[in-house]
């Protein structure tokens, strides 16, 4: 056997013992309310990963009794947090164009309105990921991927909405499709078609949803680019009915429902989410009681995005009620260029043990299996344990209370997709390149 074979071989199988922590996160499905708080640790823990799918779990000694280890590539836990790949699950991560100016309109007070005047606004964003040719979005959203991977995201899900044209969306779809396949992180494609008015449509936005509903959704689904579809369902944006429509077009076609829900104004779209059993409600800063419970009886995740409220400073999502009232939140970035330029999964660790008061398992919970949930995966990925893939982070830490301890800091040593090392932050190694 060639040192190639033996390296492939070894990729394929991969035994980590002496786990400080082996944080499993065990589920197929949401954990909802108080069960958020179940994370399965195994002190001393060890896993096995063989053809990029996990067959053992348990304790250093119980594991080692079944499997020699001269058969495995062997990792060393010792002193380290080994957790379940991150899951974000919900960002804007391909698109044209910056806008840093505007982040600090904003911050000096400038109305929105003012904003998009001045040029600013998701319209800019628009302007010019229409401008930019799919090449350069392919490459710029490896670069950004990568950034994420690094940081243990193991499973990303990104939109659309920065075309709000036909063929712009569908390029922005293509791109993620590409991607998805050819580097690590996994690719959950959202079409969101329904992001804002496109200027061409200012003034006709009935025109837009039905422009959307009778020749973008049908494409979307022909070419098999989405597996989901998105609503901005807002004041001033796209009304409860508008959204309804919408998103009942797409599940006719075999496409499910995510929403954009409450964010600057209670208006329902929690409620809408419970109504079409959405896979995922998200943002939720003004999502009444009512709202709160509908998600929960309905099974619908939560997802809370705590660093756009950071960067907007405005009061962040309810997610202590939510999961006082029973449902299932999970944690996610929403990483895009106006409202939140962050994709750091450890800055919305803390903030979520700081501004959220969620605890340090419900926060791990967050980012794994309910994030996997929020993008229809619980069932693939999220957890450790047999059957699922091996998708694994190891914090160069013992204990996941790091993640929100070091405020903000990356402590991902090593990850692990589908039973490859695809990072290894103590040898310099990304993606298998050499840095």
């Amino acid at each position: 056997m060639t040192e190639d074979q033996v390296t492939q071989d070894h990729g394929r199988r991969i035994l980590i013992k002496h786990a400080a922590e082996l944080v499993t996160c065990g589920g197929l499905a949401p954990k909802q309310g108080a069960e958020m708080n179940n994370i399965g640790i195994i002190m001393d823990g060890a896993l096995v990963i063989e053809n990029g799918i996990i067959t053992e779990v348990g304790t250093t000694t119980d594991i080692l009794a079944r499997v020699d280890e001269k058969n495995y590539e062997v990792i060393d836990g010792t002193g380290k947090c080994v957790m379940p790949g991150f899951v974000d699950s919900h960002t804007h991560f391909i698109f044209g164009g910056y806008r840093p100016d505007e982040f600090f309109w904003r911050l000096n007070g400038t109305p929105y309105l003012d904003i998009l005047e001045r040029g600013g606004g998701i319209l800019s964003t628009v302007q010019a990921t229409r401008n930019i040719n799919t090449q350069e979005l392919k490459a710029i959203g490896k670069k950004r991927l990568d950034a994420m991977l690094a940081m243990g995201v193991t499973t990303v899900e990104g939109k659309s909405g920065y075309g709000l044209d036909m063929s712009t969306e569908l390029g922005q779809l293509a791109v993620m499709a590409e991607l998805n396949q050819e580097q690590a992180v996994e690719v959950v494609p959202t079409f969101m078609g329904a992001h804002a008015i496109p200027p061409e449509y200012r003034g006709r936005t009935e025109d837009y949803v039905n422009f959307i509903m009778a020749q973008v959704l049908p494409a979307v689904a022909q070419q098999g680019v989405a597996e989901f579809c998105d609503v901005f369902c807002e004041q001033g944006v796209f009304s409860v009915e508008q959204s309804r429509k919408i998103l009942l077009a797409a599940q006719k076609l075999g496409i499910k429902s995510k929403l954009h829900a409450d964010e600057i104004v209670d208006l329902g779209g929690a409620e809408l989410a419970g109504e079409l059993q959405a896979t995922s409600a998200d943002h939720l800063l003004q999502t009444s009681d009512a709202g709160i419970d509908c998600l929960a009886a309905q099974g619908v995740v939560a997802t809370v995005l705590p660093m756009t409220a950071f960067c907007l400073r405005e009061s962040y999502a309810r997610a202590r009620r939510m999961i006082d009232r029973g449902a299932a939140v999970a944690l996610a970035t929403d990483y895009n260029p106006g409202s939140c330029f962050s994709h750091s999964i450890p800055l919305v660790a803390s903030l979520a043990a700081i501004q959220l008061q969620m605890t340090p398992a419900e926060i791990v919970t967050g980012l794994t299996i309910n994030g996997a949930a929020a993008v229809g995966r619980a069932e693939m990925v999220g957890s450790l344990e047999c059957g699922k893939q091996g998708d694994v982070v190891i914090l160069d830490q013992p204990s996941h209370l790091f993640l929100m301890y070091h405020a903000g800091m990356n402590i991902v040593d090593k990850v692990i997709k589908n039973g490859q090392i695809v990072i290894d932050h103590s040898k310099g190694k990304m993606n298998g390149v050499w840095r």
